[in-house]
C-alpha cells in the first residue's frame, strides 16, 4: 500500500516551514493569533505550532513509528490548534482577563476534515485518524475522574491512543509555561489507565456490539453485557448528496422496503430549501416509519443525515419502538462526488454540496448498536 504523505514534511530531510506557509492560509493566519501569557508565553499559535512539531519529531518514540505513523501525527500536530484563530476570545477567569479559545479542538476537526478531503487529497482511514488526533488532543490532560475511562475507550475506536499520547506530550513540550511537571504527571496517569485497558495500539475489546453501544452511549458499567431484545433494524444511511447512497441501496440492502426523505419531497412537490415544506416530509416520514415499526419489519431509512444531532432523533424514534440502527456511511473522493452530483437526475447546487461538506460529522459508535463506512 503506497504511503500517504504530507507535502511539506520529509522525514529525513525535515519541515519546510517556508512551503507550508506559502500553500496555507490557515498557518498564516496563526501568526498573531495571541495566546494567554500563563499558559503560552512562548507567544503566538504559530510559534506555538512550529515547538509542537519540532518537540514531536526529536521524541525517541517518534523514531521508532512506521513512516505512515509518522506523517499522520505531524499532520495533526500541525494542525492541531488550527482553529484558534476563530475561536480565539477574552475571558475574566478570577477577576483577571484571560485568552482563551474554546472548542477550538472541536472546530478544528471540520477544519482539518475539509482540508484533507478537498486540498490534500487523503485516504479515508489516514484522513479520520488525523481528524480524532484533533478533536482529542486535549483529553489526556484535561478529563478525568470517572468519565476519564470511558473518554479513553472512546477515543480508541478512532485513533491509535499511543499516538494521542505522544501528540500531548509535545505539545506540553512546545509551550512555555510553569506548569509542564503538574502536565506531564496528567499524561502518564493517562497512559497508565490506558495500559490497564489494553488500548494503547488497538481499540478497547468489547463483547459483542450490543456491549459497545452500552457502554459508550450510556452510564452503563463496564462490565455490565445487555442482552439484545431488538425487534427489527433500521438501516439508516448518512452521506453528503451525490455520494452514491441510492447505488449503495440498490447493491446491498434492495430486499428491504425503503423511507427516503427525497422519494417524499418529490411525491409533495416541496423543494429541499422549503423549510415549512420541509416539517411536513419529516413527519409524513415518521408517520411512514411508524407504520413498518408496527409491524415490526425491518427498514432502510434513506437521507444524507450528516449532522449528528439530526441522526440522533431518528434514532431516538426508532429504538423507542425497540428498533436496532446500523449507520452506512459512504463516500467517494471529492472530484468524484462533484462529478456524480453533476450527472445526477436530480442534481444538487454545488454551494450546497460546500456547506454539507462543511457540515459533516462522521458516525461514532456511540450513537448507534453499529456504523458500517463504505
Amino acid at each position: 500500500m503506497e504511503i500517504w504523505k504530507f507535502p511539506f514534511y520529509d522525514i529525513d530531510r525535515g519541515i519546510d516551514w517556508e512551503g507550508i506557509e506559502q500553500r496555507f492560509d490557515w498557518f498564516k493566519d496563526m501568526k498573531g493569533t495571541h495566546q494567554d501569557k500563563i499558559w503560552h508565553a512562548e507567544g503566538d499559535v504559530q510559534i506555538h505550532t512550529k515547538m509542537v512539531c519540532e518537540a514531536l519529531i526529536a521524541l525517541p518514540e517518534f523514531a521508532v513509528l512506521t513512516e505512515q505513523e509518522k506523517h499522520i501525527l505531524f499532520t495533526s500536530a500541525l494542525m492541531h490548534d488550527i482553529e484558534k484563530r476563530s475561536t480565539t476570545c477574552e475571558q475574566v477567569i478570577d477577576g483577571e482577563v484571560r485568552i482563551k479559545a474554546p472548542k477550538h479542538a472541536q472546530r478544528g476537526e471540520f477544519t482539518a476534515r475539509q482540508i484533507l478531503y478537498k486540498e490534500v487529497e487523503t485516504p479515508y482511514q489516514i484522513r479520520e485518524h488525523i481528524c480524532k488526533l484533533v478533536r482529542l488532543h486535549g483529553i489526556p490532560l484535561w478529563k478525568n475522574g470517572d468519565k476519564l475511562e470511558k473518554s479513553i475507550i472512546s477515543a480508541s475506536f478512532g485513533l491509535k491512543v499511543r499516538l494521542l499520547i505522544m501528540l500531548s506530550k509535545a505539545d506540553i513540550l512546545g509551550r512555555d509555561c510553569g506548569d509542564k511537571g503538574p502536565l506531564m504527571e496528567k499524561l502518564e496517569f493517562f497512559e497508565l489507565v490506558a495500559t490497564d485497558l489494553c488500548v494503547l495500539d488497538s481499540h478497547y475489546k468489547f463483547e459483542g456490539r450490543e456491549h459497545r453501544y452500552s457502554f459508550l452511549s450510556r452510564d452503563s458499567n463496564l462490565g455490565y453485557i445487555p442482552y439484545d431484545d431488538s425487534k427489527f433494524e433500521v438501516h439508516m444511511m448518512c452521506g453528503i448528496a451525490g455520494s452514491g447512497k441510492d447505488t449503495y441501496i440498490k447493491n446491498n440492502l434492495f430486499d428491504l422496503p425503503m423511507i427516503s426523505l427525497d422519494e417524499i419531497r418529490r411525491e409533495m412537490n416541496i423543494k429541499p430549501t422549503n423549510k415549512k415544506g420541509n416539517g411536513r416530509v419529516y413527519q409524513e416520514a415518521k408517520e411512514r416509519c411508524k407504520v413498518l415499526m408496527r409491524e415490526r419489519e425491518s427498514f432502510v431509512f434513506n437521507a444524507t443525515n450528516i449532522v449528528a444531532d439530526t441522526r440522533g432523533k431518528w434514532v431516538k424514534l426508532f429504538e423507542a419502538y425497540g428498533g436496532k440502527v446500523t449507520i452506512h456511511y459512504i463516500e467517494v473522493p471529492y472530484k468524484k462526488l462533484l462529478k456524480q452530483n453533476h450527472n445526477r437526475v436530480y442534481k444538487v447546487p454545488e454551494k450546497v454540496i460546500e456547506k454539507m461538506i462543511s457540515n459533516l460529522e462522521i458516525p461514532t459508535f456511540d450513537e448507534v448498536y453499529d456504523v458500517k463506512i463504505v
